[in-house]
């Protein structure tokens, strides 16, 4: 068995693994190593050719490649050690982690924290069950938009896309510009699932018709896709009779939701959260497993790549004093709720200790889309942090910075409520 012993070992070299190893080696641990499946480094940003990355972050528009290289030039400038064509396999409560490895086989690793970073995959047509036949011609819009980007294939001609989210309508515009006709966006839900720019930019730029509160019901079509059914859905989402209509298509694209990649987490026995599907962590990213941090999309599906890299530098950062023996100590837990308006509260735990100035921020969505409204932090019966804003999209992520010393109880409520402008 081939051995690597490291301070912080970082499974996954997409954009959430690449900064958090770079943050790691900043904070002043000596090795870091980045274990990564694919034969290099970038994750899904490897095929994101399309600009809008780093806007925040780099105060740049950069393609996803692009976005991807400026990480790992400072991955190399920082001495981080890669492991490539490597599959972790399983997680040891020792922080030994089990990998096979293309060019040296069995692999153990070991280290003195763990930073997980493994990203998410798509929902397939199994997940959300359509019925009819079983024909060529069916996608996720991540592996249509890897086929056409990274190998230079065409996926069809004439397409329907099921669901609004952003990988789905960026596909509508790639799609349309290499000359097929995207019939239509099709979105169960009565709003948008994905950022409001990529509607302008990739949609309604390009007369891409939006159908809001619609599913495909039924898929034709023997060898090759032939067409699809789509019907108006009521409020629980149920098909309305006498609504259908029939798109001639080649092609059907799945855009209905990402899955955090966290099989091995949960087999390690890590705490998960129900709602976001990844693993409960406290505001240093740290799992329910002493020295195990985890960022970027395995905990919670971002929306834009400049947070995951914001994120898992908190993460990287934290793993390296983990790893140096300089983690602070905690004095007393608040737990994280979600209150009015909000769906889900990441991280879902504050730990807090003598640094009664640090401060935390607070990840959070929406459950439903409203107009002008004002987020509230509440704690101890105290509203401890407020911020007015002018809408709220569930496709769109907010953040609260949190004062750890005015956190006075033992439990941390945000809260979004609507608010009337006044005239």
């Amino acid at each position: 068995m081939f051995h690597v012993q490291c301070d912080v070992a970082v499974v996954g070299g997409g954009p959430a693994g690449l900064s958090a190893a770079v943050a790691a080696k900043k904070q002043g641990a000596q090795r870091v190593c980045i274990i990564e499946r694919d034969k290099s480094l970038g994750g899904i940003l490897q095929q994101c050719i399309h600009a809008g990355f780093g806007m925040t972050y780099f105060r740049q528009e950069l393609t996803g490649p692009e976005y991807a290289a400026r990480f790992i030039t400072l991955a190399r400038e920082q001495e981080v050690s890669v492991l490539t064509d490597t599959m972790v396999l399983r997680l040891e409560e020792d922080k030994r982690l089990i990998c096979a490895s293309g060019e040296h086989g069995l692999t153990e690793v070991c280290a003195g924290s763990i930073v997980l970073s493994m990203g998410c995959r798509e929902r397939t047509r199994g997940s959300i069950r359509i019925p009819g036949t079983r024909p060529a011609g069916i996608y996720t819009a991540g592996a249509a938009q890897r086929l056409m980007n990274c190998q230079n294939k065409t996926v069809g001609r004439r397409v329907v896309i099921l669901g609004s989210g952003d990988i789905g309508m960026i596909m509508a515009r790639r799609m349309t510009l290499e000359g097929a006709q995207v019939c239509a966006v099709v979105e169960i839900m009565p709003y948008l699932a994905g950022l409001t720019r990529n509607r302008v930019q990739c949609l309604d730029d390009f007369d891409i018709p939006l159908l809001l509160a619609h599913t495909v019901t039924k898929i034709v079509g023997r060898e090759r896709v032939e067409g699809v059914w789509v019907q108006r859905v009521d409020e629980k989402r149920a098909p309305v009779e006498g609504t259908e209509h029939f798109f001639e298509c080649d092609t059907l694209l799945l855009s209905v939701g990402l899955i955090p990649e966290n099989e091995l987490t949960a087999a390690a026995g890590i705490e998960m959260a129900p709602i976001t599907n990844g693993p409960v962590v406290n505001q240093h990213m740290q799992t329910s497993n002493p020295g195990v941090f985890a960022c970027g999309n395995v905990l919670h599906v971002n929306d834009l790549v400049d947070h995951v890299s914001a994120e898992s530098e908190i993460a990287g950062r934290a793993a390296a004093r983990y790893a140096l023996g300089t983690f602070g100590k905690t004095l007393r837990e608040a737990a994280c709720e979600a209150g009015k308006g909000v769906r889900y509260v990441c991280p879902q735990r504050l730990c807090i200790g003598e640094d009664l100035e640090e401060t935390a921020m607070l990840y959070f969505r929406v459950g439903a889309p409203m107009g002008a409204g004002e987020i509230k932090v509440e704690s101890g019966g105290h509203v401890v942090a407020s911020r007015r804003i002018s809408r709220a999209n569930p496709g769109e992520m907010e953040k609260m910075a949190v004062r750890l010393g005015d956190v006075a109880g033992d439990t941390v409520t945000v809260s979004v409520e609507p608010r009337e402008e006044k005239q």
